[in-house]
């Protein structure tokens, strides 16, 4: 499949017009390992190594469509992996902290934001369910791992007046929740079921 060829594919479930743009101005080659590159628009996961994959396009997609994030929006990225959702990210918000607890993965994933041109999207290794605090309140966090209980408060509590989070939630059936703060106080909703690998937090060992 090609790029254009994505793009038609994708527009069939998104609407979003910076979406789908930014979907095609981000080179999801230079994200995945050489041997991955012949597959890099194929509208399906791809393994990037340390048992993680980069995620689906259209779930790319989707879970931006959901945040709407505006030009002039902090965005926080949790389980960044190989970068690319964060570089998504980086085209349709101001700034980006992608956080990844892979110290290998958080290595080539700042190669690939820096060959993408990604300059606005800072890559950090750390525990995801923490958050980043440092850049506290962030107007949309992204969540590209499965939360088996409980969202960690400190991802609800990093989250700005008039925020959105999407995040999956659930142990064997998960399901994407979006989430949003206003006038101090948090909602939450099921959107689609989905399927991620669990979000490990310290103390957890991976499965």
């Amino acid at each position: 499949m090609e790029r254009d060829e994505l793009i038609r594919v994708l527009s069939v479930e998104v609407a979003d017009r910076r979406v789908l743009d930014a979907i095609a101005e981000v080179p999801r080659e230079l994200f995945v390992p050489e041997s991955q590159r012949p597959f890099a628009w194929e509208n399906r996961p791809l393994p990037i190594g340390c048992g993680q994959t980069i995620s689906q396009p259209l779930v790319v997609a989707s879970m931006c469509e959901l945040l709407r994030p505006e030009p002039g929006d902090l965005a926080l990225d949790v389980g960044g992996g190989s970068g690319y959702h964060a570089a998504i990210l980086g085209r349709l918000a101001k700034r980006v902290i992608s956080i990844e607890r892979q110290p290998e993965l958080v290595e080539a994933a700042r190669r690939s934001l820096a060959a993408a041109g990604a300059a606005n999207v800072e890559m950090v290794c750390g525990d995801g369910s923490r958050g980043w605090p440092e850049e506290a309140p962030y107007d949309v966090i992204n969540v590209a791992a499965a939360v088996k209980g409980r969202v960690p408060t400190a991802l609800q509590e990093q989250l700005a007046e008039g925020g959105r989070m999407v995040v999956p939630v659930g142990r064997w059936r998960q399901w994407l929740e979006l989430w949003r703060r206003q006038g101090g106080s948090l909602s939450r909703e099921k959107v689609v079921p989905v399927a991620f690998v669990p979000l490990v937090e310290d103390g957890d060992e991976p499965r």
